[in-house]
């Protein structure tokens, strides 16, 4: 079982960056791959960015490569999505998710454990 919370949401101007973080507590961290998605008001949920059990692999959607970054911290149960440059498209609840699969992968259905998510909003 793993709980997470994810924070580091709010307001912010095309162009800015944000840090979003997703501590986790309960089960091992090692266990698991973690994902960052995105959902915008009438829109499905998308993956964004995810990263291995190990922290060596990572992906990203096409529409934040170069811009966003994310990271693992295994000794702080933390996992970082680090947001530059970011434009009023990247607006929405992000959200965090852990999986037990080895390698990073955007498909919903292999997460177990989800975040409640925090808000992003770029915006002038």
């Amino acid at each position: 079982q793993v709980h997470l919370v994810e924070s580091g949401g709010g307001l912010v101007q095309p162009g800015g960056s944000l840090r979003l973080s997703c501590a986790a507590s309960g089960d091992t961290l090692d266990y698991y791959s973690f994902g960052w998605f995105r959902q915008a008001p009438g829109k499905e949920r998308e993956g964004v960015s995810s990263i291995s059990r190990s922290g060596g692999s990572t992906v990203y959607a096409d529409s934040v490569k170069g811009r966003f970054t994310i990271s693992r911290d295994n000794a702080r149960n933390t996992v970082y999505l680090q947001m530059n440059s970011l434009k009023p498209e990247d607006t929405g609840v992000y959200y965090c998710a852990a999986s037990p699969i080895a390698l990073p992968t955007f498909t919903t259905s292999l997460h177990n454990y989800w975040g409640q998510g925090t808000q992003v909003t770029v915006s002038s």
